[in-house]
Parts: structure tokens; sequence; C-alpha cells
């Protein structure tokens, strides 16, 4: 019962970053002030610690080790480029083209954790069952 919990909670996290960083993706091409309020600085942040929390603490209650689960180490490196992509595309992108460059990378990485949570492989979406 509490992995099925944890679970839940690891989805709708997931699916929270990623609509709120489409949503974040959104004003920056707009140019939007919405940017620039408090709590879309702070609110990303909570999100993606419940969101990382969650994992962790499936893992563990897994007893997995993470560095001999070939998906989990994607998993991890995938999230690496999505953060390191979204902070290019969201603030640090010094140009309008170096941030939506960003931004498509950042989504794509997020569609490709997603592909290695759903297959359990680090080929992503190259593995899915054809039925």
């Amino acid at each position: 019962m509490t992995y099925l919990i944890l679970k839940t909670v690891h989805l709708v996290a997931a699916a929270t970053t990623i609509s709120g960083f489409l949503l974040r993706g959104y004003w920056m091409l707009t140019e939007s002030d919405e940017l620039q309020r408090r709590v879309t600085r702070i609110a990303p942040h909570v999100v993606d610690t419940i969101f990382l929390l969650s994992g962790v603490a499936m893992v563990w209650l897994l007893h997995m080790n993470p560095f001999t689960q070939p998906w989990l180490v994607a998993k991890f490196t995938g999230l690496i480029a999505y953060v390191l992509l979204g902070t290019i595309a969201i603030k640090r992108g010094r140009t309008r083209r170096i941030r939506v460059i960003a931004l498509v990378g950042a989504v794509s990485a997020f569609a490709y954790i997603a592909g290695v949570a759903f297959t359990k492989s680090p080929f992503s979406w190259l593995m899915v069952p054809v039925t």
C-alpha cells in the first residue's frame, strides 16, 4: 500500500512538474511578467522536491541499488539533463534562440525519462513492446 501511495505521489508530481515547466516555457516565450512572481519562482522547487523524494523513497522501499539498475542510472542522467536544460531555458539562456533550443531539449529529456520509467530500459521509448 505504501508503495502505491508513493508511486501515485511520484506520478502526480511528474505531471505537475512538466505542466508547470511548459507553462513557464510559454511565459518565457511571451516574455510574461508572470515569471517574476514569487510563487512562480518557489512552487517548482517544492514540486520537484516532492518528485525527487518520492522517487528516492520508492527505491529505498524496494531495497534497490540504483547503481546496479541501468534504467535508474538512465533516469538520473536524464534528470540532470532536464534540470540543466530547463535552467537555461527559463533563466540562464542569453538569447531567445538559446532558450528555445534549451526548452525543446528539456522537454525531450523529460520525455526520455518518462520512457525509461515506462519501459524500465535505458533505451526509453525505443523499447516499447509492439502488440
